[in-house]
């Protein structure tokens, strides 16, 4: 599936892992890709390769931990190319600790990052994307249905995540807007290696197993699609599904499992 025309795509997250491979994917499509996140010189990088491969990018930094940011990112997209037609939310991070030792600093870092400024990304996207009958893509986790020993936050994040997405559904009918809320399992990103202030750590190990590690790649093509397709709730990774489905029906024995499993250091 190709694009004639010139549609426009916003991912934040873009300079690295799933957000990364998305973009392209897009331009591989045929789409003009915006590229956002805080690391502009990441984000130039990818903006180039794509642009040697005969794409079109352009690169706004943005921090989704400030509204401003967000806001004045969407005016630079319009002011540039006029249009926005899907939006992807993508940026986000996890926060470690137990339940027991997490800060109201932490916690209010964990949603104001995953929830509140995917929610300002999607409400300043809105007013573009309705005249276009475009899309909007949420990444969340699987996480927001499993239990998460020790990412706690993190998992209650992305249950806020699920939930704006199911309330999009429903306040989006009759626009022409589809929302499509991705969870994806375990693939390859750097959420492990950035600490609870946001500090980037190369050399911290990935505590997630690595044979069930999907590549971003891989995960990008299907969160493509599945957003292309206008699908409301896409799960994936096959450990991913048979985690949520075990949850939903047979919780003590995923309880068990997690429990026995791999957790992120305190």
């Amino acid at each position: 599936m190709t694009k004639a025309k010139e549609e426009v795509i916003w991912i934040t997250g873009a300079s690295s892992g799933i957000g990364k491979s998305m973009a392209f994917e897009w331009v591989r499509l045929g789409y003009k890709v915006v590229l956002s996140a805080r690391r502009k010189e990441l984000l130039d990088e990818v903006a180039d390769a794509i642009m040697d491969s005969g794409g079109e990018a352009l690169v706004i930094p943005c921090d989704i931990m400030e509204e401003t940011s967000i806001e004045n990112a969407v005016q630079q997209i319009i002011k540039e190319w006029g249009r926005l037609d899907v939006v992807v939310a993508n940026a986000g991070f996890g926060v470690f600790g137990s339940v027991e030792n997490l800060t109201a600093k932490d916690w209010n870092r964990q949603l104001q990052g995953n929830v509140t400024g995917l929610a300002l990304t999607v409400k300043y996207a809105l007013p573009h994307l309705k005249k276009n009958k475009g899309r909007i893509g949420l990444v969340g986790s699987v996480g927001a249905y499993l239990p998460n020993p020790n990412v706690g936050a993190y998992g209650a994040s992305k249950a806020a995540v699920n939930s704006i997405g199911q309330t999009l559904q429903i306040e989006l009918m009759g626009t022409g807007v589809s929302c499509t809320t991705m969870h994806p399992g375990f693939v390859v990103s750097e959420i492990a290696r950035i600490d609870n202030d946001g500090i980037w750590h190369p050399e911290q190990s990935d505590p997630r197993p690595s044979n069930l590690m999907w590549p971003t790649d891989k995960a990008a093509k299907v969160m493509v699609s599945a957003i292309l397709k206008r699908k409301r709730n896409y799960i994936f990774t096959s450990h991913g599904k048979l985690a949520v489905w075990l949850q939903r029906w047979f919780p003590g024995v995923m309880r068990s499992i997690i429990s026995k499993g791999p957790k992120p250091d305190l």
